[in-house]
């Protein structure tokens, strides 16, 4: 008898390895983030910790203070991954701080997302006695310099109240930290982050607090007007926030808006190995890190969107087929996205065969994107620029 359950063991221990084993990552991966107070960074410190434990290899963290600091290091081969924004999709779409000669469209694939119980939108100090967004006329409104992803769901948020930049008092900082800060500091009102962003901890603790505010979901037209600013966003509950209890309701949850956050790309030079086995790893290693930081619920496999805005690498597609989660819906956006960034990358070429002049470039190119995505039937989300402030 004991010969057997000792081989029962052993094998155990073989098909264990042999799991192990088909994670082919390296010694080393290296992936830019937020910065350090927000999410992103520390849910990013806890999978670093995973893969640690469960792989060695160590994770080194390069936070950016914007968009474009946290692109570049993952173009120019300094980082394997971008735990992202939406200026992933940006970066796709050849849009806001990618609309120059330095950028244009640029090919990315998705590996995985954290899609949570949190939500995104203005967080509003709660000295204020705001309780909806059309409240926020006349307010001191945050304004990243160089971060267009925060600047356009800042905008969504207004137009969510019918409100525009005209409404509010704008204040320019220098990037999402310290729009936050500005807030504590008593120089802005309201700033956009995540529900789950660390600094929100100080912000509650503070003497102005804070508050979250809903987004109703049956308030159709306010939903119409955001969507045709940021059409990625998506309807929540929101169950899991800082200071959740702190919303017009005091219950504890509320309507809300959402995207994927962190987003997880790679450019197309990521090898299949490190994009199978570091989505295998993440997926299928949920129990080693989902107590590390709050908000890591959302890196479960039942909750991936795998039909969303990016085409998905095709060693992250290996992983999904392997756990049967890959449809042929999936393929075909992923195709059908793999097309628009053919079109996309045409309509670039075709662009820079041009001579525009540097203060006219964004506005020409993107009247070229529009008139090449309309050509090949698809749609056409930010056809004007979002202008910095003087």
């Amino acid at each position: 008898m004991r010969w057997i359950v000792a081989a029962l063991a052993a094998a155990g221990l073989m098909a264990g390895n042999a799991l192990a084993a088909d994670v082919q990552l390296p010694k080393q991966l290296a992936w830019t983030a937020y910065g350090t107070t927000s999410s992103g960074y520390s849910q990013s410190i806890g999978l670093g910790n995973m893969l640690k434990a469960k792989y060695d290899t160590d994770l080194r963290i390069i936070p950016g203070k914007n968009d474009v600091s946290r692109m570049l290091p993952l173009k120019a081969n300094q980082a394997d991954i971008c735990a992202c924004g939406i200026a992933a999709y940006f970066g796709q779409e050849g849009v806001y701080m990618f609309a120059n000669d330095r950028w244009g469209p640029t090919p990315i694939y998705n590996l995985f997302n954290n899609i949570g119980r949190n939500g995104a939108g203005l967080i509003v100090a709660g000295d204020l006695g705001v309780t909806r967004f059309a409240d926020l006329k006349g307010k001191r409104i945050a304004w990243a310099k160089g971060a267009p992803e925060v600047n356009l769901n800042t905008t969504a948020n207004l137009a969510f109240a019918g409100l525009t930049w005209s409404d509010v008092v704008r204040v320019v900082v220098p990037g999402w930290g310290q729009a936050m800060q500005a807030i504590l500091d008593g120089q802005a009102d309201a700033a956009f982050g995540t529900t789950l962003s660390s600094i929100y901890n100080q912000i509650s603790a503070s003497p102005r607090s804070l508050i979250h505010l809903p987004f109703p979901h049956d308030d159709k037209a306010a939903w119409a007007r955001a969507l045709a600013v940021a059409p990625y966003w998506y309807p929540v509950t929101v169950t899991n926030a800082i200071a959740l209890e702190k919303n017009p309701t005091g219950a504890k949850s509320y309507d809300g808006a959402a995207y994927p956050y962190p987003t997880f790309v790679g450019m197309p030079t990521l090898s299949d190995a490190t994009a199978y086995g570091l989505t295998k790893a993440v997926m299928e290693n949920y129990d080693l890190f989902k107590n590390a930081g709050p908000g890591m619920d959302g890196y479960q496999l039942q909750n991936q969107n795998l039909s969303w805005v990016l085409p998905y690498h095709p060693g992250a597609i290996r992983y999904y087929k392997e756990a049967g989660r890959w449809t042929a819906e999936n393929q075909a956006t992923t195709d059908g996205l793999l097309q628009r960034n053919r079109v996309l990358a045409d309509a670039w070429a075709a662009f820079r065969k041009t001579t525009v002049a540097k203060d006219a470039f964004e506005t020409a190119w993107l009247a070229v994107r529009a008139e090449h995505l309309r050509a090949a039937g698809l749609a056409v989300p930010f056809q004007s620029p979002l202008p910095e402030p003087d």
